[in-house]
């Protein structure tokens, strides 16, 4: 039930305003080079349970990936799927998920010195998604999906920032709306910082990380919020 903005310039630029949304009992690691025997020269959020990354960068790429839950289509029981967590820190390291997948969905949104894409898994098919030029929304569900509640209402708002190429401090513009959609409650189908327990799930809204990728080179910020689900 993650949570992403990404705004695009062209191919090899581009923000994002990634929300990370997982059970507070299952520990995590901020940003930092966590696999430097595999994954030389990446860093990432680990997940500490499965040794995987939700969000990895590789900085000599100028490669990004954010990995998003998805619901299947048809049943595969936890015992026979395989983790999601490798599919960032392979994505970076430039080897794209190829189905099919043993794997429970997942939305991996990629973004490199070729552009920025969305590749899609829900259990049966693999579908690649290109992020155009322009401010984009995903969660569970498809790009700019206008039937998932939180998009719908929050992303004319982020649309109508100046983009975020024109401005230094696009990140403080982002980071203030994303603020004041914590103004609702966490439970709200609306909510960008979110309590998905009410919803059947026991993931909360437990950080945030801003990324900007450009010629000049990948930078990338996390922020873990004070509580599970609470923006102050």
């Amino acid at each position: 039930m993650c949570t992403v903005v990404i705004d695009v310039e062209d191919a090899g630029s581009a923000r994002l305003l990634a929300v990370r949304d997982e059970d507070p009992l299952r520990e995590w690691d901020g940003l930092g080079p966590w696999w430097p025997e595999q994954y030389p020269g990446v860093i990432g959020i680990r997940d500490r349970r499965a040794g995987g990354a939700w969000l990895a960068v590789n900085p000599a790429e100028r490669r990004l990936a954010v990995l998003l839950n998805r619901a299947d289509v048809r049943d595969l029981a936890d015992d026979r799927a395989v983790s999601r967590g490798s599919l960032a820190l392979e994505s970076v390291s430039g080897r794209s998920p190829d189905g099919p997948l043993p794997m429970h969905g997942f939305n991996l949104l990629e973004v490199g010195p070729d552009g920025a894409r969305v590749i899609s898994w829900d259990g049966v098919t693999l579908r690649v998604t290109p992020v155009t030029p322009g401010t984009h929304m995903i969660a569970h569900d498809d790009l700019d999906d206008a039937v998932t509640p939180r998009i719908l209402t929050w992303l004319p708002r982020f649309r109508a920032l100046e983009p975020a190429s024109a401005r230094d401090d696009w990140a403080a513009d982002w980071i203030a709306l994303l603020a004041e959609s914590a103004g609702l409650a966490p439970e709200d189908d609306r909510a960008i910082i979110r309590d998905n327990r009410p919803h059947g799930y026991p993931t909360q809204s437990l950080l945030y990380a801003t990324a900007s990728v450009t010629t000049a080179g990948v930078d990338v910020h996390d922020h873990a919020l004070p509580s599970p689900a609470h923006w102050e």
